[in-house]
């Protein structure tokens, strides 16, 4: 159990190449691929979000952790594809259009991961119908929309619409989030829910996601 420990520690404090090493020593210990996963990468990420949303750790460390977490799960994806590992979910996130803001996007995508879920980034100045066609295509669980700017805020409400339009809008839990976005606007546009950061986004999806199956 120590190797799993360790992962979790290394990848805390941001040790890509340590992490590496540690996952590719746990799997020729033969342990199981899903314990790698569960007990030590994503335990460690989950720990990395709770202290982010407590402001005891800042993006500088929770990116570096997401490095850490990507360089694991490049020596364990293959093994867990032979296991059959399926992901909590899936989700497709990007700003929407008009928005070149990915930071906070980026954050949440990284949580995302952390938190279970196979994640499909769309990338910024993202339109409506982009958002639904990624979605369709991946069979996403979950459409993440994010917006730092008030005046790319009623793209969020476009892209619902079209969902609407579509009669697509069942399929997913819409989630909402960015500076200017809030609570009030979320219901307005009849978002699912919205979040205030990268880590209780992750939360959030994660249990939407289990009630709903």
């Amino acid at each position: 159990m120590g190797t799993i420990q360790d992962i979790s520690a290394f990848l805390q404090k941001g040790r890509a190449k340590n992490v590496k090493a540690l996952v590719q020593q746990a799997l020729d210990e033969n342990v199981d691929p899903k314990e790698i996963l569960n007990e030590g990468l994503l335990a460690g990420m989950m720990i990395i979000g709770e202290k982010f949303k407590n402001n005891e750790v800042f993006v500088p460390e929770v990116l570096v952790a997401a490095r850490a977490l990507n360089a694991g799960l490049t020596i364990l994806e293959p093994k867990l594809i032979e296991v059959g590992n399926e992901p909590v979910g899936k989700v497709v996130i990007g700003t929407v259009k008009g928005d070149l803001h990915d930071i906070g996007k980026n954050l949440v995508a990284m949580m995302l991961k952390g938190a279970g879920f196979e994640v499909k980034d769309v990338g910024v100045d993202v339109a409506p119908e982009a958002f639904i066609d990624a979605a369709e295509e991946m069979g996403a669980d979950v459409v993440c929309m994010s917006a730092l700017l008030t005046t790319t805020m009623p793209n969020m409400e476009a892209t619902l619409d079209l969902m609407k339009e579509k009669g697509v809008r069942d399929k997913y839990i819409v989630m909402v989030g960015g500076a200017p976005v809030n609570d009030k606007f979320a219901e307005q546009i009849g978002a699912d829910y919205y979040t205030p950061d990268a880590a209780t986004c992750a939360e959030v999806a994660r249990k939407a996601v289990l009630d709903r199956k």
